[in-house]
């Protein structure tokens, strides 16, 4: 909960007198729940490091010293060996452990440049975006694993990773599939209303990350879809916070393995971007120096922080700021400083680790302590937010030297920063008085302490052949397929031609989807339109405007002239949005007679859904509005407040056995955050975590041949 307690800001950490506080000792650093470990021999992995016998139990010795030394015990809790290690640790290999730098190369690592991070720099932590098969992937960690075992104390690498099992790739959030099982984008689970659909999904994912030797999230997104133009939308699992809360929840309790802390089968959880970065103004992105405000003119601050409390619930390890600046935002009666989240005392200490008692490790965002020019400042979409000066997003403290915005960072809260190696700035800033020993060594014990919790120190190693069986073995495939195919969302079923009535002769016009698919679907694909008896096209986020935030499909797009030219040519026509922001698809309903909503589905999910071997089951996790005019005049933080929508927040069709009509429903009321709206059919319309019992009474109640609407349609006037 948001204080009721007027506050003043507090200064800036940035000189020693300020940066000199108070801090809690060293022995309070811990995660959520930092087990001790009991005497039970762990498995041990070692290649360089000798193996001590002690107690007839045994340890590996990685510093050499022929001794058990403390933080080599695996019988002491996390952080007792934590604080022992910090003890041995120069100023230099400090802050080397505050650094999550980026591992480069293609088809494999660059290991030459790997070395330099790891032997100057003393960095141990590291981002992943290598695209490469499973048993590959898994040889290539381990061979970075035995160079970090070489090194004086033998600290292990964690190795971190963007979402892999997505559908949409944009570089810097996300990373292909590849061998991973695929399932659809967060948007997607959350239009499939089923938190539990979501714990499977983690729990696959925990096990295949942890299987190639990546032990780190970065996700989920606990971000709220509240300002339809965002384009980052697709990673969050909707729009209202008590509906995204138990999606959350379940991701993180499923990659970490329980809600008791980490453990040697956990893949650590960064849960992102605290904390409104939903609200982005105007849907910019705030990687850009234009794009760097969210804002609440709702005063809806509140409700952004609501998917974190079931993160919080989950004993998430990690928590990742925004890169915002919560423009003029008052919380009780005071301005929270207007600086990036990365930077800011107030949201990192009073609210997350003070009022909500988050006590694991904070990660920045990438490069918030770098350098951002005058033509860093001025670049805008489409042109990439990065350049020859690199990238560098430090909102609000641009004018600090490099130093001071590392001490920045780290005094707000900040205990590891992403995207960045150089250690060096720590240094100084320690040298200069910006930072105290005492602030470094805690972060650098908490980001310790994790890597005990997950047993690295033990056995940092995978097995390739083992991870090569497991990452996107068939069990798994089936359980993305069918995520996939519950999550897409009936938005039109004219004279319920779908699931379509197809034989074997059934002429297809296809665009977006593969003729090798069509084939598999028992349909034949034919290039001419006029041929054809039925066209199944795919569309994409026209991305419209001079700034790319525009949401609607105007007819002129390549792929809705290939809509409109089938329809036009009397084809039955099914039109398939990829709904990865709220569309404007009235011009796409001119000129369809079915419209599914896909979130990241591949052809197979798509065909079997089109051709009744499965059903949609999906429902809108956002409303879709009805103009871009009425888009611009909603409240950035408020979720589904345009004037008229197109379609409400939870709408979605069924399939009927049997042909029924549907009245045109009277306009309902938007349903609150605190308000039961009914369907059409005066029953209740259940959202978020209920909406699955809803659909199952539902079925149950109206029996076959009947159609399902969770929310009806709702047309503009």
């Amino acid at each position: 909960m948001i204080s009721t307690t007027p506050r003043q800001p507090k200064p800036r950490r940035v000189g020693l007198a300020v940066a000199g506080a108070v801090l809690a000792p060293l022995a309070a650093v811990a995660t959520f729940a930092s087990p001790a470990y009991a005497a039970d021999q762990p498995e041990l992995g070692t290649r360089t490091a000798d193996i001590l016998t002690v107690d007839g139990l045994q340890f590996r010795d990685l510093d050499s010293s022929g001794d058990l030394t403390p933080y080599e015990d695996w019988r002491l809790t996390s952080d007792e060996r934590a604080a022992d290690l910090v003890g041995h640790l120069t100023l230099e290999q400090k802050a080397g452990l505050l650094m999550h730098a980026s591992l480069s190369g293609q088809g494999a690592y660059d290991k030459a440049s790997f070395s330099g991070f790891l032997q100057n720099g003393h960095i141990t932590t590291y981002i992943s975006r290598l695209g490469v098969g499973a048993a590959t992937l898994a040889t290539e960690h381990n061979a970075l694993q035995e160079l970090a075992e070489a090194e004086p104390l033998g600290i292990p690498l964690l190795i971190s990773t963007d979402p892999r099992s997505g559908f949409t790739v944009t570089e810097g959030q996300t990373v292909s599939n590849g061998d991973f099982t695929p399932f659809p984008d967060a948007i997607g689970m959350g239009a499939t209303a089923d938190p539990e659909l979501t714990y499977q999904m983690g729990d696959i994912i925990r096990q295949e990350y942890a299987a190639v030797g990546i032990r780190e999230a970065l996700s989920p997104q606990a971000d709220i879809a509240t300002e339809p133009r965002w384009t980052r939308i697709n990673g969050t699992f909707g729009s209202v916070g008590v509906d995204v809360k138990p999606f959350v929840k379940a991701y993180v309790e499923a990659l970490q393995g329980g809600t008791q802390g980490l453990t040697e089968s956990s893949v650590a959880t960064v849960v992102k971007h605290w904390v409104g970065y939903g609200a982005q103004e105007n849907g910019y992105d705030s990687h850009y120096y234009y794009g760097r405000y969210a804002v609440f003119p709702g005063n809806n601050f509140a409700e952004h922080i609501t998917p974190y409390e079931g993160a919080f619930e989950a004993g998430a390890a990690g928590i990742m700021p925004t890169y915002s600046i919560l423009k003029n935002l008052e919380v009780d009666g005071t301005e929270i400083e207007q600086v990036g989240a990365g930077h800011n005392e107030y949201l990192l200490q009073d609210l997350l680790r003070e009022q909500y008692g988050f006590d694991g490790v904070i990660t920045s965002d990438w490069a918030i302590a770098n350098d951002c020019p005058q033509v860093c400042r001025d670049t805008r979409p489409p042109a990439p937010f990065f350049g020859s000066w690199g990238a560098g997003m430090p909102w609000g403290v641009e004018d600090l030297t490099l130093p001071e915005r590392y001490a920045s960072a780290i005094n707000a809260g900040v205990d590891i920063l992403g995207g960045s190696d150089q250690p060096q700035y720590i240094v100084q800033a320690v040298q200069q008085g910006y930072l105290s020993n005492e602030r470094l060594d805690e972060a650098a014990g908490r980001v310790l302490a994790q890597k005990f919790d997950l047993g690295l120190f033990e056995n940092p190693y995978v097995d390739p052949a083992a991870a090569d069986a497991l990452v996107g073995n068939a069990e798994f495939r089936a359980v993305g397929l069918e995520a996939q195919e519950r999550s897409l969302t009936l938005l039109e079923n004219e004279n319920n031609v779908l699931p379509l009535k197809a034989g074997a002769g059934t002429k297809v016009f296809l665009y977006g989807v593969t003729d090798e698919a069509a084939l598999a679907a028992g349909l034949t694909p034919v290039t001419d339109v006029t041929q054809a008896d039925v066209a199944i096209v795919r569309l994409t986020d026209p991305r419209g405007g001079a700034d790319l935030t525009d949401l609607t499909i105007t007819g002129s797009e390549e792929d809705a002239t290939a809509l409109a030219q089938a329809h036009a040519a009397g084809v039955t026509t099914i039109a398939v949005p990829q709904l990865s922001r709220p569309l404007i698809l009235d011009k796409v309903l001119d000129s369809s007679d079915a419209v599914l909503g896909a979130y990241g589905v591949s052809d197979e999910a798509l065909l079997n859904v089109i051709i009744g071997a499965a059903e949609p089951e999906g429902v809108l996790p956002f409303e879709l509005p009805s103009t871009m005019e009425e888009v611009e005049a909603q409240y950035a933080d408020v979720p589904n407040d345009t004037a008229n929508p197109l379609f409400e927040y939870g709408f979605g069709l069924r399939y009927a056995a049997a042909p029924v009509t549907n009245p045109e429903p009277t306009p309902l009321p938007k349903p609150g955050r605190d308000e039961s709206p009914v369907a059409g059919d005066g029953t209740l319309a259940a959202t978020g975590a209920e909406i699955t019992g809803t659909i199952l009474a539902a079925v149950i109640l109206l029996g076959a041949g009947a159609a399902l609407v969770i929310r009806r349609r709702r047309r503009s006037a």
